[in-house]
């Protein structure tokens, strides 16, 4: 088992590859977490290594705007986190509604390092609509992935996000290829107004 990346550390490396992600910051109080709200909504995430799934394990509360709003969602995270110490809440601005993707990246011990893109949030599971490759992968390889999924025409309706999605894929192919990363995960990663963030990063190392 790898070890799991620091979240703020792995959206720096993002942003290293020019990776679109959600302002990310660690706040220890709920002064903080209102202080960075700056009067836009945010998100609170409870970040630990013992819950993968913050939604299932109540270590998300979204859509939080007013000072009371961010008090009671720290106050209760604080307390829900108890039971996966070590942890540490981490506040985002919250992005707008878009299409959901995954895209990401593991280590096959047949193949080396490779490549996932995929309809993302609950979908992946359900749909199971997703397309693998090996890095290091060509502009080439990333349309061919694109045009495999059955949901291409939901995820990239136009000329325009096609290349958009490949351009990302290229880029977390050469963060793949370049760094010492077992798994990684953007899930989801949000499509809206032509432009995309990734809201969620796991990288074991």
């Amino acid at each position: 088992m790898g070890e799991l990346l620091d979240y703020v550390s792995a959206y720096n490396l993002m942003k290293k590859y020019g990776i679109n992600s959600i302002e990310s910051k660690y706040v220890k109080s709920a002064d903080e977490a209102i202080k960075f709200s700056k009067g836009r909504p945010i998100v609170l995430k409870g970040i630990t290594k013992k819950a993968i799934h913050k939604t299932k394990s109540g270590l998300l509360e979204l859509d939080l705007l007013t000072s009371d709003q961010i008090k009671g969602a720290f106050l209760r995270l604080s307390k829900k986190a108890q039971k996966f110490k070590p942890y540490k809440i981490l506040a985002q601005p919250m992005t707008k509604q878009g299409i959901e993707i995954i895209m990401g990246g593991k280590v096959d011990s047949q193949f080396g390092k490779m490549i996932l893109l995929g309809l993302g949030g609950i979908y992946v599971e359900t749909f199971k609509d997703f397309a693998l490759r090996v890095c290091p992968i060509t502009r080439y390889d990333a349309k061919k992935m694109l045009e495999q999924l059955k949901s291409k025409k939901v995820i990239a309706p136009d000329q325009k996000s096609e290349k958009m999605i490949e351009e990302v894929l290229l880029k977390i192919s050469k963060l793949l290829v370049e760094n010492n990363i077992q798994e990684l995960d953007l899930n989801p990663l949000i499509l809206h107004d032509g432009t995309y963030d990734a809201v969620d990063i796991r990288i074991l190392k």
